[in-house]
């Protein structure tokens, strides 16, 4: 496990599913970890942080520091996403999947550099999707987003780094969270659906929140030192296998 004693680190959307693993598995390892949320955490310091508002990212960074009179690592974890075809996406919907998913990163991050310059230990982890580089019907919003939370990665990794700032992306597969177990759980054919689920993945079963949060807190560490600019897919193997007709599977 790394050992990140000393640091702090701030998660936004931190206080349900990876969000919450994450938070857990920084604060197992010795951070202190302040989740930025619009809920309380029930297990770390909360503030309240709205990533899509510019001066409640200000805010929210101005209370970490004042607190902990530093700051680390930042997860920008928070997101939303809502399922809607092209050619009916209205622009309100549009605009509010772009500010929280895309924009929130880009301020918190902006906000976050020149507190995280300062120790030489800075690390930014943005959780991207498969869907930045894939897509599911009717997830054009949310595809494009995260396509475009991997293109601010790469960017930020290229003007942060000279002061000494890493930043990674981690693009999920399918997650065992409550969204997608209520989705499941809601299926006709609900063990079937599981067992398919299943075989997408080499590895034989679908992603947990901690599989996240275990890449998180190594790329937050310093045994990720001479990583940046990444986006590491976290899927056990399914975008690695070709797709078969049912009667080849």
């Amino acid at each position: 496990m790394a050992d990140l004693t000393g640091r702090v680190a701030l998660v936004t959307g931190g206080a349900r599913s990876i969000g919450a693993a994450i938070a857990y598995g920084l604060a197992a390892r010795g951070a202190a970890v302040v989740v930025g949320d619009l809920v309380d955490s029930e297990n770390h310091p909360s503030i309240r942080l709205d990533v899509a508002d510019e001066e409640s990212v200000r805010l929210a960074i101005a209370s970490v520091i004042g607190e902990h009179g530093r700051l680390d690592i930042v997860v920008n974890n928070a997101g939303i996403m809502f399922e809607t075809p092209i050619d009916e996406q209205d622009l309100a919907g549009w605009n509010r999947m772009l500010a929280i998913n895309l924009t929130g990163p880009m301020l918190v991050s902006r906000e976050a550099a020149p507190h995280l310059a300062a120790h030489g230990v800075g690390s930014i982890i943005n959780i991207g999707s498969l869907e930045g580089d894939a897509c599911n019907p009717s997830h054009a919003a949310y595809a494009a987003t995260k396509a475009g939370v991997h293109g601010l990665t790469r960017a930020t990794a290229i003007d942060l780094g000279p002061s000494g700032v890493r930043c990674n992306a981690i693009a999920p597969g399918w997650i065992d969270t409550p969204l997608n177990a209520n989705y499941v759980d809601n299926h006709p054919d609900r063990d079937t659906i599981i067992d398919q689920l299943a075989l997408l993945h080499p590895v034989g079963r679908v992603g947990a929140p901690d599989d996240v949060a275990d890449v998180a807190c190594w790329l937050a560490g310093d045994e990720s030192r001479f990583v940046t600019g990444q986006i590491i897919t976290v899927d056990g193997g399914r975008t690695v296998r070709p797709s078969l007709p049912p009667s080849l599977a």
